[in-house]
């Protein structure tokens, strides 16, 4: 898929052009009113000068008033003098600022200057009132050129008071013009950045208007006909197809839900030919129960090549001592060469045995611990699976390569604690039931691959309904599965919650909110809080969800299988608490099933540390403290408890795929 033609690629390219015009626009009216600060800065200063040609006369109106025919007292000539030189020389030098465009920091207070630009009113008024004190200024001069002292300093301050006094109008008019030229030049200011907010919010509702077009054109229409699709699926017709033209994610979706159906349809339609077992695991279990009286074994491993044909990686495990905790687990990789035994029976499809593994003592146990959990060069790998059965106490093995159509061949790999197990007749004997294996593995694996690929598809036709999910699905199932095997390592869950039921509870996870896909898009879409009506039909998800499947389950009970118990536990049961006050049954305790009660915890941990819309990502810390608070209330106790012992791990998958 070209990736222009992707919705991803679309909506970001239309979410960034409205990003980048709001940030222009904010940016210049940001730029704007910080040059308002300025302004202010301006209007202080010129409301000054009105405050100084006021102090002036009323200065001098009090020198007259004082004028009794005789010289004034010599004191009182030398403080009003001083007063209106100090007067004078701050009005000329805001004035001469004002016409030089800059304002020092000893007028402002601030740390640099201030450079001003002024419209063609504000010119032209400033013209005038400079012009206005110039002339004034001048005046004053004159007057006081006479040197200062005994009558003539009496006399010239009487002639500057009433220079001041008979003249006060023009100074304080023109101040007074000055003052109110600017205020207006910034009133003027202020309109405009009103007239460009308005702009951009008329622009900003076009763009949106855009955005929602395109939305429905690319998303929401063949989001209908998905549902619709979904729908008909639910109600058994697995030949429906999804008709939509749409080459997007949503359409490529469609075409694999497409293929689901019709996988799963030739699923149902050959089911009654294929054997009972369902899964890896009962197949596993039916060889190591059916076969045990003709083969001895206390271990069944299934090993299969990596992709790249380096490694060789542990399938499944199976034994029937549940209480038994080895130091292998599945999924665990490890090296080969052609000088291993594996390697031999992966590439010769001949099976191999080998007797009497050396015994180990108390003393070398941790020694060969060490391989199993740190990185070894390929010869300290070469004999790794033989060290396993060393520690754990196994003598014998065989290895029985099995031909998968259109696959790597596997390996099963069988343990006995005998020291001589295994003999050239059991050989011959695993040759001989090869074939009968490797067909039911085939079915098996088969099935297994239509439930993943059916898990995946619902869970991500839920997840594209609900614009809050994404790696959320991936990290509350990986919570999921840490918090359940923490808590089967305890006496009372130690026999239920098995590899099995933490590998069913990890796929089954994504889809505890697959009912979303029957809630109206108005509620499920909705920004705001929802009202008493949504919020009920909203509530009506965990049972829309099970009924779905339960429905597939239903399918699968025709022919003999049970698969989705799991999901329906999950999908029914997240919005339960342990209280009994949530929905949709009220149910309470131990009568919510065991899975709901784990995914319940690892979802809302998730939620409450992941960013949303409506929301930014709380701590770690923070959404701990609320967990516990509402342990015993909303979670079971237990999950709590085994979420914060499984904070290492869980803080290694939320640090590597977190959303804040």
């Amino acid at each position: 898929m070209r990736i222009i033609k992707t919705l991803r690629f679309q909506l970001i390219v239309s979410l960034l052009a409205q990003f980048a015009f709001l940030a222009i626009v904010m940016g210049t009216t940001l730029y704007e009113i910080s040059l308002r600060k300025h302004d202010y800065v301006i209007l202080n200063l010129s409301g000054q000068l009105r405050v100084i040609s006021q102090q002036l006369v009323e200065k001098s109106q009090n020198l007259l008033s004082i004028d009794n025919g005789k010289p004034l007292h010599i004191k009182s000539v030398s403080v009003y003098e001083k007063e209106i030189n100090s007067l004078t020389k701050e009005y000329d030098q805001i004035i001469e600022s004002f016409k030089q465009r800059e304002l020092s920091s000893e007028l402002t207070g601030r740390h640099d200057p201030l450079y001003c630009s002024w419209d063609k009113q504000s010119k032209n008024q400033l013209d005038i009132t400079a012009n206005t004190w110039d002339n004034y200024f001048n005046k004053l001069n004159t007057i006081g050129s006479d040197k200062p002292g005994g009558k003539q300093g009496s006399e010239r301050a009487k002639l500057t008071a009433n220079h001041i006094v008979t003249t006060r109008g023009n100074l304080l008019n023109t101040s007074t013009d000055l003052t109110m030229a600017f205020q207006k030049m910034m009133e003027g200011k202020l309109k405009n950045i009103s007239l460009l907010q308005q702009f951009a919010l008329i622009a900003s509702v076009f763009i949106a208007f855009g955005i929602l077009l395109l939305l429905y054109k690319k998303a929401l229409k063949p989001l209908q006909l998905t549902i619709a699709g979904l729908s008909a699926v639910t109600r058994g017709d697995l030949q429906h197809k999804i008709n939509t033209k749409s080459e997007n994610e949503l359409g490529v979706m469609a075409g694999a839900f497409n293929k689901l159906t019709a996988r799963m349809d030739t699923l149902f339609r050959l089911s009654e030919k294929i054997n009972n077992s369902n899964n890896l695991d009962e197949t596993l279990r039916f060889i190591y129960t059916e076969f045990r009286s003709i083969l001895k074994m206390d271990l069944i491993v299934m090993l299969s090549p990596s992709p790249d044909k380096e490694n060789i990686i542990v399938e499944r495990l199976y034994t029937d001592t549940s209480k038994k905790k080895f130091s292998l687990k599945e999924k665990t990789s490890f090296s080969f060469n052609k000088s291993t035994l594996i390697y031999k029976a992966v590439h010769t499809k001949i099976p191999v045995i080998k007797n009497s593994i050396q015994s180990m003592q108390e003393k070398d146990i941790d020694s060969l611990r060490e391989p199993l959990k740190e990185e070894k060069s390929r010869e300290q790998k070469d004999e790794i699976m033989l060290q396993f059965l060393r520690l754990e106490g196994f003598h014998s093995m065989l290895l029985l390569p099995m031909a998968l159509q259109n696959q790597e061949p596997l390996v099963l790999l069988f343990a006995t604690k005998d020291e001589a197990g295994y003999n050239d007749e059991h050989l011959e004997l695993m040759k001989n039931f090869g074939s009968l294996f490797s067909n039911s593995v085939n079915k098996t694996l088969g099935l297994e691959s239509l439930v993943i690929s059916a898990v995946s598809g619902l869970a991500k036709l839920a997840e594209s309904r609900d614009p809050e999910t994404g790696d959320h699905l991936f990290r509350m199932s990986m919570y999921s599965a840490i918090i359940a095997e923490s808590i089967g390592q305890t006496d009372k869950y130690r026999n239920i919650i098995t590899v099995d039921y933490i590998r069913n509870l990890f796929q089954f996870a994504p889809m505890h909110d697959i009912g979303k896909v029957g809630i109206p898009d108005q509620i499920l879409l909705k920004p705001g809080r929802l009202d008493a009506i949504e919020r009920k039909v909203m509530e009506e998800h965990p049972e829309i969800g099970a009924e779905v499947l339960r429905r597939c389950e239903k399918q699968m009970q025709l022919v003999g299988f049970t698969i989705f118990q799991t999901g329906i536990d999950i999908a029914s049961g997240h919005h339960e608490k342990f209280d009994g006050s949530g929905y949709p049954k009220g149910l309470s305790g131990e009568d919510i099933p065991l899975s709901a009660r784990i995914v319940a915890a690892a979802d809302v941990f998730d939620a409450l540390t992941s960013k949303r819309p409506y929301k930014e990502a709380w701590s770690v810390e923070k959404a701990i403290d609320l967990m516990k608070s509402e342990s015993g209330k909303h979670f079971d106790p237990i999950t709590v408890e085994h979420l914060l012992l499984s904070m290492p791990r869980i803080l290694e998958i939320y640090n590597a795929h977190k959303h804040i």
